[in-house]
């Protein structure tokens, strides 16, 4: 199936999916757009979920201080190798996560891993790890955080 390349592209921007998945996803959609988001989403997560049971004993601690000084994050996220916990998209992830804490005061890693990404309100935070799994190939497991505030 022939389709637009500025599609394709489009798509990688945004998605930050590889080009590989995303051609194969405007192939298997017809070369409809949103079904192809879609695509690449249960994509990523299929990825994530085989990935689940590997061990994760690398990663990065995350710190945080809002602007105001008046409020202070860590988090503790892991993956499988260091070479995943220096990249640029992972430590965004980590950075994106202690953003959602600051800003929304989650009690526990359960009820943060339910609530929207402040970022990009059509996914979870847990559909955010997972998306990031999908990318880098690694399972990545948020171990836990503290949120300090005056």
């Amino acid at each position: 199936m022939a389709f637009d390349l500025t599609m394709l592209k489009k798509l990688r921007e945004e998605t930050e999916a590889s080009i590989a998945d995303c051609r194969m996803a405007l192939e298997e959609t017809d070369g409809d757009y949103q079904k192809a988001l879609e695509w690449i989403k249960k994509r990523a997560v299929a990825k994530a979920e085989k990935k689940a049971d590997r061990e994760a004993g690398q990663g990065i601690v995350e710190a945080y201080i809002h602007g105001n000084g008046k409020i202070g994050v860590l988090v503790q996220l892991l993956c499988e190798t260091d070479f995943v916990a220096r990249t640029d998209d992972f430590k965004n992830l980590a950075h994106d996560i202690a953003l959602q804490i600051a800003a929304m005061n989650p009690e526990n890693v359960e009820e943060l891993l339910k609530q929207e990404f402040i970022k990009d309100t059509s996914v979870t935070i847990e559909q955010k790890i997972k998306q990031v799994i999908g990318k880098l190939g690694e399972n990545i497991i948020l171990k836990g955080f503290a949120r300090l505030d005056i």
